[in-house]
């Protein structure tokens, strides 16, 4: 594994594992923001059909503000499509880390309680996992794989 590889797997790890965490912290054992004062899009909403999960203005604006932050090095460097790719190819990743770890590290959760009749706002299951999970990964590794060449 190269240098650059190792960096990026542990980067990930770290920020995927504190936004866990931090989401724990203000969810609970409630997942989806199923108690926070937030606004929620109705389930026959196009947007929430789309996505196969709620739609919340917490989770709205946690993604827009994750996306934002990795964009913030363009503020100091020229970007370059293969800096462009990583960082999409982290935002993929990060949240399917991120999102598995809340269930891996949430005492209401555990893995023994991974499964889709426990967690109601991931309606789509490909086999153990969500498939956003699939998506996500896939995704996230083509686009790394793409910006090395």
């Amino acid at each position: 594994m190269s240098l650059h590889v190792a960096i990026f797997v542990s980067a990930l790890l770290w920020v995927s594992f504190c936004l866990a965490e931090l989401e724990i912290a203000i969810e609970g054992p409630d997942g989806w923001a199923a108690t926070l004062p937030t606004w929620r899009l109705p389930d026959d909403h196009w947007l929430t059909v789309l996505l196969g999960r709620p739609v919340t203005g917490y989770h709205f604006w946690l993604i827009v503000f994750v996306f934002s932050i990795l964009h913030v090095p363009y503020l100091f460097v020229t970007p370059t499509w293969s800096a462009e790719l990583q960082i999409l190819s982290f935002n993929c990743l990060f949240w399917v880390l991120e999102d598995f770890l809340w269930f891996l590290r949430n005492p209401a959760y555990g893995l023994a309680n991974f499964r889709p009749e426990n967690i109601w706002w991931h309606k789509v299951w490909w086999g153990v996992m969500p498939r956003d999970y699939y998506i996500g990964s896939l995704a996230g590794a083509a686009l790394y794989a793409f910006s090395l060449t």
